[in-house]
């Protein structure tokens, strides 16, 4: 048994049986995360570009008196870049790197249903090998035979990426 496979394992021994989830769209695939990481559910607002930042970086946007980054996940995940409609939005998440808080926005292509989720409905992240990095990926869930890829939000972005962005935000706020 790997390191992952143990986390894992210790996770769902420590958790309760029943989980919520904030479910979300990027394409055809389903993800989610856990719903006390969301802390709000914005429409989309075009973010104001900020120079020399990566390309996942949108921008920022204005969120009552706060500089909050947007990241599009889709772009983050190396999928094909979506046009905005109607469903596009951006949820605000706080997410935790090395002890310290940063709420961040997250472009997705729609957001589904909050669902409850039993742990004998989640299955360990799959294991491809050391070429693909899945230590994002908390769990797998299985929702009548379809698989929603379940977030561990807080290991999404790296440390640097963070750093990156935290730097963006001292000089807007500058």
């Amino acid at each position: 048994m790997n390191f992952s496979e143990q986390a894992y394992i210790m996770n769902l021994a420590e958790a309760t049986t029943t989980m919520q989830y904030l479910t979300f769209k990027l394409g055809e695939e389903n993800f989610a995360i856990d719903v006390i990481k969301a802390q709000e559910i914005l429409d989309f607002v075009a973010p104001t570009r900020v120079p020399q930042t990566p390309p996942f970086m949108l921008g920022v946007i204005n969120l009552r008196g706060s500089v909050v980054p947007v990241i599009d996940l889709r772009c983050k995940f190396g999928m094909s870049e979506a046009e905005r409609n109607r469903d596009s939005c951006i949820i605000v998440m706080e997410i935790d790197v090395d002890g310290e808080k940063t709420v961040v926005g997250t472009l997705v292509d729609s957001v589904q249903e909050v669902l409850d989720l039993d742990a004998e409905n989640l299955e360990p992240p799959p294991r491809i090998g050391t070429r693909l990095k899945t230590e994002f990926i908390k769990s797998m869930g299985n929702i009548d035979g379809d698989f929603l890829i379940i977030l561990d939000i807080d290991r999404v972005f790296s440390t640097d990426e963070l750093v990156l962005i935290e730097d963006v935000l001292k000089q807007k706020e500058d």
